[in-house]
């Protein structure tokens, strides 16, 4: 995390979630070093200057999170394009646990995210919430399935981060 950023984001960029009004570049500064501590990878922001008050945490995971799931989301790319599968056919009938258990067992949810620091001493987050195969070809779920989370609140979205950043 050399050198430590500085200068914060003028402005609160689009689909940046915000953690913390009236926050403080001390305590970005923690959820940064706290996530380093944490095993998590940090990095600048592909583009950015490196004092520069953003920076993408990558490397949290958490197994069995199919309850984050959007199954309306999957339900809709069924009726779209049919795909043959036990859990699929259990969701087209209502029973979304087949599908979520499937998932429990074969997948992990991929909890990356930016942080920032603004001008106006917002602390923000634009999450990056992807449910990854713990090993390819596994699972028999197709893969063009859109495994995607259901709209996260911004108190669930916080505690992601903070235990993605050790603070939970």
């Amino acid at each position: 995390m050399n050198p430590r950023p500085i200068r914060p984001l003028p402005t609160r960029p689009a689909g940046y979630v915000e953690l913390a009004r009236y926050s403080s570049l001390g305590r970005f500064w923690a959820y940064l070093g706290s996530a380093e501590r944490a095993g998590r990878e940090v990095r600048p922001v592909r583009g950015d200057a490196p004092e520069l008050c953003r920076r993408r945490v990558t490397g949290y995971t958490i197994p069995g999170a199919a309850l984050l799931l959007d199954t309306g989301r999957v339900s809709q790319s069924l009726d779209d394009g049919f795909e043959t599968h036990p859990a699929l056919l259990a969701l087209l009938a209502g029973d979304p646990e087949p599908l979520r258990a499937e998932l429990n067992a074969h997948f992990e949810l991929k909890v990356d995210f930016v942080l920032a620091f603004t001008a106006a001493r917002d602390l923000v987050v634009k999450p990056e919430f992807k449910y990854a195969p713990l090993v390819r070809g596994l699972s028999d779920l197709p893969l063009s399935l859109p495994l995607q989370t259901r709209r996260l609140a911004r108190d669930e979205v916080h505690l992601l981060v903070q235990r993605a950043c050790g603070l939970a």
